[in-house]
């Protein structure tokens, strides 16, 4: 009897005990977790602990869901130096670093933390993140070191992708080896800080895909990633941190992860079937590979071939398009002019590489476009944000690329075009130029023919025949003009006087164009501008005063 009360008290205890061991999300100084032993976070959902991956197995610390029948690795510690075997023991040192050791007391990893300490503890929380903190202290913004700022291949919520501007630390995600190799593989995802950020997945130092930039809603080129009951994205732009995370609005369980093939993937859990279900991916298809029809072509995944250049531009080399080689891109069939360039609208984007922008929270599209124009090396420009009717500028330097097109998305783009591209332009602006330019055409047209009637009056009030042209010069500049009766508010020069007035013709001194060639400025008299309309091909010139 005695002895089955014994074993009764100590099966009490030994449940006791196990219990308590079940409930355990923190270690101290004066604990270890060995292998075979796990912290489980407070709501039960992530566990903390060693599993084996590989062949021959080796074993790893890591954390997993806790409530999924399906093993579920989501960060892993000593990915790039695994343990032999089941000897690991994890320690919280008295510095305040997570220190894991192997069976002869060797360590093999550890988290490295600098920050003084007192009295730390080591915590799984239940969000997934292993942190170490100060005892007394459970404010995330005291954690002496976190593990969701070492992220592994899994993106979960809470978790951040991006930098800290102050000291430079970059947090981004990096793909197993292998389904069964949890080291470090071939493919990164990272938010690139260059110009206005954007995502990156990258196989060593090759873009994959691009994300395009933040548009207020979500990515430029993730139609399927907008809002929704499920999840809410975040991009923050702010002088300390530039970061991207997200949100769970309800209980679904969802994780993103980077595959080992260097396709991202989010998952849900689905308990009815017991099983992970996909729910996005990216890249999607052939058109989100990263510049796959070069600089100013433009993907669009409904037709054959995928790959055609934008409107008013031609392929670089029209041989390799013959051949379905589309790398080398395209290229403007005019060139630009710079001061003379419209700027020509194309809808339904995805936004080009940003590494190479400018952006402005503050100004707004017509703000936006004068800058532009301003400046030569400026590409084209578009909203930053599009909520609201759109605010915020974004400029664009050097060439576009990765493009592609939407049926029922995308953003819209301000491209610089040559003038000549007038025909790009939308009906009413087109009609706008056009009238401008018959009124310059004409009115350059009905001052030549009021100099000639001047001049004709001229002659025959002289008495002096008219050549015929009604005007001639000499390009030597020892002829004078014929007619040389002059009246007070017409000044005839010669060839060499004009030149000489006007540095040669220089630029700098042209007021603008019309129908029939430049105008320049010469030095005034009298309050009188004089303006020479100079026909370079036929070296015609007339001169007109006008009174300001």
């Amino acid at each position: 009897m005695k002895a089955f009360v014994a074993l009764l008290m100590c099966l009490v205890l030994f449940s006791c005990y196990a219990l308590v061991s079940n409930a355990l999300d923190t270690i101290t100084t004066n604990q270890s977790l060995r292998d075979g032993q796990s912290l489980l976070s407070a709501g039960g959902t992530f566990e903390l602990g060693f599993f084996s991956a590989g062949d021959p197995p080796k074993r790893y610390l890591g954390i997993w869901y806790k409530k999924i029948t399906t093993v579920t690795i989501v960060w892993v510690a000593n990915r790039v130096a695994p343990l032999a075997d089941a000897s690991g023991t994890l320690r919280v040192t008295s510095r305040g670093s997570l220190v894991l050791l192997d069976g002869n007391g060797s360590g093999i990893w550890s988290s490295n933390s600098l920050i003084p300490v007192l009295n730390p503890v080591a915590q799984l929380l239940d969000s997934g993140n292993l942190v170490v903190r100060e005892a007394d202290s459970s404010d995330p913004n005291n954690f002496l070191w976190q593990s969701f700022d070492y992220p592994t291949d899994t993106f979960l919520a809470g978790m951040k992708i991006g930098w800290n501007r102050t000291s430079g630390f970059e947090r981004y995600l990096t793909s197993w080896k292998s389904i069964d190799d949890p080291s470090p593989g071939n493919f990164t995802y990272h938010l690139d800080p260059n110009g206005y950020p954007q995502l990156l997945l990258k196989q060593g130092s090759d873009i994959k895909f691009r994300s395009g930039p933040w548009n207020g809603l979500q990515w430029s080129g993730t139609p399927n990633l907008g809002p929704n009951p499920y999840y809410r994205y975040e991009f923050v732009l702010n002088e300390e941190e530039v970061y991207y995370h997200y949100e769970l609005l309800n209980s679904v369980i969802t994780r993103k992860v980077l595959m080992p093939n260097g396709i991202v993937q989010r998952f849900t859990w689905i308990d009815r079937t017991q099983g992970w279900t996909l729910y996005l991916t990216a890249p999607i298809d052939q058109c989100d590979n990263y510049a796959s029809c070069g600089a100013y072509g433009s993907c669009r995944v409904d037709t054959s071939p995928v790959c055609r250049c934008l409107k008013g531009f031609v392929p670089r080399f029209s041989h390799e398009w013959d051949i379905l080689d589309w790398s080398n891109g395209c290229v403007r069939r005019n060139p630009l002019d710079c001061e003379e360039d419209i700027f020509v609208k194309y809808s339904s984007l995805k936004l080009p590489d940003t590494r190479s922008s400018w952006f402005n929270k503050s100004m707004n599209l017509q703000e936006c476009k004068v800058v532009c124009k301003k400046n030569c090396s400026c590409m084209a420009y578009s909203n930053l944000d599009i909520r609201d009717g759109g605010s915020g500028c974004l400029l664009w330097f050097g060439k576009l690329i990765d493009i592609r097109e939407y049926n029922n998305y995308g953003q819209d783009l301000y491209i610089r075009m040559a003038a000549s591209e007038s025909a790009l332009l939308p009906s009413p602006q087109r009609k706008h130029k056009l009238v401008m330019g018959l009124a310059v055409s004409f009115g350059s047209v009905f001052l030549i023919l009021v100099l000639l009637t001047i001049c004709v009056l001229q002659c025959k009030k002289k008495k002096m025949e008219l050549p015929e042209g009604g005007i001639r010069t000499s390009l030597g500049g020892s002829e004078n003009v014929e007619c040389s009766g002059e009246d007070p508010k017409l000044r005839l020069f010669e060839f060499a006087t004009i030149a000489n007035a006007t540095n040669n013709f220089s630029t700098d001194n042209k007021l603008g164009e019309g129908g029939f060639g430049p105008v320049y400025r010469v030095i005034s008299s009298a309050s009188h501008l004089y303006k020479i309309h100079y026909a370079i091909h036929g070296l015609n010139i007339y001169l007109s005063t006008f009174s300001w």
